[in-house]
């Protein structure tokens, strides 16, 4: 059933906003006057259109829909379903609280599909580009076993978790990334704008230059002569590559040599552990299945070689084995964490286990983060202190030495 927004007077003459479930907006229009409301505007909402153009409104096409939205939707969920307050009621006041206007049509059209009896995980299961498999199975256990608001407050805190490892990453990389912009920004303006200029006053001096005067020439020459045939190369370069990981073949081997990076191959590596870790934790937590959680996670891995590895376990759990020891065999996780599983394969406390590895892996991430980033800010300004130093002494010092001579 369609949700329509709506502006309405009340008895008093006061202007009333809201929603409301009809077939049609004829139909809407006669439930607000049976309720003493009478509309002055009345919209779709579900479709979140705008009334003179029939497109999607300014706030649903640009507004981004964020992890962080959801999960403070998530918690905000569990708090009311926690309180004993009916599910559709629940999600009705999560409706009011919710800001963000494509959460709130999403959220609109769960609370339809549950008054009609859906269940609440079949409901979200129709928006996934909200709600990914490791929310849906959660939610479906967490229905299961009666146990719903404890499994939402445990999603919140995984999405949570999830922001903050990014944010930490994202952050990290940032600085270099910056500087190796600004870096070639600055060469390409030496070396296209500068040193031709300098070039015509070598040439008015009729002096020999330099070799490693000569070399800077030639480079700048080369520069501005085909820069559009360096930028169709770069262009066709990237897209090459784009296509090429995006083979199985190419996938494969681009996500060995990440691992297999001197710096940050490790710290992939822990990223991806502490993902599968999480992610597990939180799945058998919830009650979902070993074996469903397992195919879960390996899409959510986003390493090709450690979703293998996944695969290789799970298959070894429906023979009734061991975890560990296909994890072992693939040699893609660090002793530390087969070790961890082992044991809580054997104690029956595999949940807690794997929490304690993602806790131990996000520390040890945010440390190497913050080594790299220390390390790599002087390194950054040594790098572009050496080259500009290099151009300076290759351009500026043969000059001032042919005016000396002159």
């Amino acid at each position: 059933m369609p949700i329509f927004e709506y502006k309405a007077l009340d008895a008093a003459g006061k202007i009333i906003k809201g929603s409301i479930d009809a077939e049609t907006a004829k139909a809407a229009k006669q439930k607000l006057k049976k309720n003493e409301l009478f509309p002055t505007e009345i919209r779709e909402k579900s479709a979140a259109k705008s009334k003179s153009t029939g497109r999607p409104s300014g706030g649903a096409l640009f507004s981004r829909l964020k992890i962080q939205d959801i999960a403070l939707a998530t918690r905000q969920l569990a708090s009311l379903v926690r309180a004993n307050i009916p599910l559709v009621d629940a999600l009705k006041a999560l409706i009011e609280q919710t800001e963000h206007e494509k959460l709130q049509v999403i959220f609109e059209e769960v609370r339809k599909d549950v008054n009609e009896g859906s269940s609440l995980a079949k409901a979200l299961a129709k928006h996934p580009r909200a709600f990914n498999n490791v929310f849906i199975n959660m939610v479906e256990a967490g229905e299961t076993s009666g146990t719903l608001p404890l499994v939402l407050m445990k999603l919140a805190d995984f999405q949570e978790s999830q922001v903050r490892l990014k944010n930490k990453v994202t952050s990290a990389l940032m600085y270099p990334v910056l500087m190796m912009i600004v870096a070639m920004l600055l060469l390409i303006g030496i070396f296209t704008f500068v040193i031709p200029k300098i070039v015509k006053v070598f040439e008015s001096m009729n002096k020999p230059m330099p070799l490693q005067t000569r070399i800077l020439i030639a480079i700048s020459d080369f520069l501005t002569s085909y820069w559009y045939f360096l930028m169709a190369a770069t262009v066709i370069g990237v897209v090459m590559f784009l296509r090429y990981i995006n083979t199985s073949v190419g996938r494969r081997q681009w996500d060995g040599f990440l691992l297999r990076m001197p710096v940050m191959g490790p710290m992939f590596r822990m990223i991806a552990v502490a993902r599968f870790s999480n992610s597990m934790s939180t799945l058998l937590t919830g009650g979902v299945p070993i074996v469903t959680a397992m195919n879960i996670v390996k899409n959510i891995v986003s390493n090709t070689l450690i979703s293998e590895a996944i695969t290789q376990a799970r298959e070894n759990v429906t023979e009734g084995q061991s975890i560990a020891e296909p994890l072992r065999r693939s040699k893609q996780f660090p002793p530390l964490v087969i070790h961890m599983i082992a044991i809580g394969e054997k104690t029956g406390e595999l949940p807690q286990m794997l929490s304690n590895v993602s806790q131990t892996y996000e520390e040890q991430v945010s440390v190497k983060i913050e080594g790299l980033t220390s390390l790599l800010e002087p390194a950054m300004i040594i790098f572009m202190g050496l080259v500009v130093g290099g151009i300076v002494a290759a351009i500026f010092v043969p000059l001032l030495e042919l005016n000396n001579i002159s």
